[in-house]
């Protein structure tokens, strides 16, 4: 699985390749796609620090692409587009994207834009500061590990437990949430992840965000607004007690 630090989506080609090869001038590995299609088909195989997306792809709609990405990645997505209205800004921002640049744009101010936030989360992947509170445990004699007021999970049984009542948990979703108990507040990478939970660097982040959404089905009050198990944005996970 290769890794690039820019995917461009955008229906005309001729903006997609020449933005492609001028960030490629200027060090910012980039590659590009025109359609709905061929971005999902690029992300499903490939790792991608950052996202720039046209709301146009021909029939379909960058938003659409937006809201299906945000379902399984966490990476940066500024979108590119010659709609100039408030309401789709607005609604590219409500559905998840990071910023939204009109056309036309310079190439030189859009690298800019792109490097700074690339920087921005290459420099939280180094260090995240974070305070643990007082609430934090180890696991404690019985072998378990206290994640919230009545949700346990029990390294001896291999198990969850919430209110008393034992959650089933796949093999990978028990390896993935034991490792976060491991390092309970500290910023986990998906690199990280994918090396020492799942052993394998071929998988897509994709795979990792699956299984977190399954584990805070399981163990958060309200999943979309996670308390336990939260999104450090563009770099992985931090597991924190409540």
């Amino acid at each position: 699985m290769s890794r690039i630090q820019v995917l461009v989506v955008d229906d005309d080609e001729v903006i997609a390749q020449s933005t492609s090869e001028y960030f490629n001038m200027f060090g910012v590995q980039t590659e590009y796609v025109t359609s709905f299609e061929a971005a999902v088909e690029y992300l499903d195989s490939n790792v991608i620090s950052l996202l720039l997306l046209d709301i146009n792809l021909g029939a379909q709609s960058g938003f659409e692409l937006c809201k299906r990405i945000r379902e399984k990645y966490d990476m940066p997505i500024l979108f590119i587009s010659a709609r100039t209205s408030d309401d789709d800004v607005l609604i590219a921002l409500n559905i998840g994207g990071d910023d939204y640049i009109k056309k036309p744009f310079t190439l030189s101010v859009l690298l800019a834009k792109v490097k700074a936030v690339l920087a921005r989360y290459e420099k939280a992947k180094e260090s995240i500061p974070f305070e643990k509170n007082e609430l934090m445990e180890e696991k404690n004699d019985k072998g378990q590990y206290k994640l919230a007021e009545g949700i346990v999970l029990d390294t001896n049984m291999h198990r969850l437990m919430r209110d008393g009542k034992t959650l089933s948990l796949k093999d990978m979703e028990y390896k993935l949430l034991l490792y976060l108990c491991e390092n309970v507040g500290k910023v986990v990478t998906k690199d990280e992840l994918l090396k020492n939970v799942w052993d394998d660097e071929f998988i897509g982040e994709g795979t990792i965000a699956v299984h977190i959404r399954h584990l805070r089905e399981k163990i958060e009050d309200d999943p979309k607004n996670a308390k336990i198990i939260k999104t450090i944005w563009g770099v992985g996970y931090i597991l924190e007690v409540v």
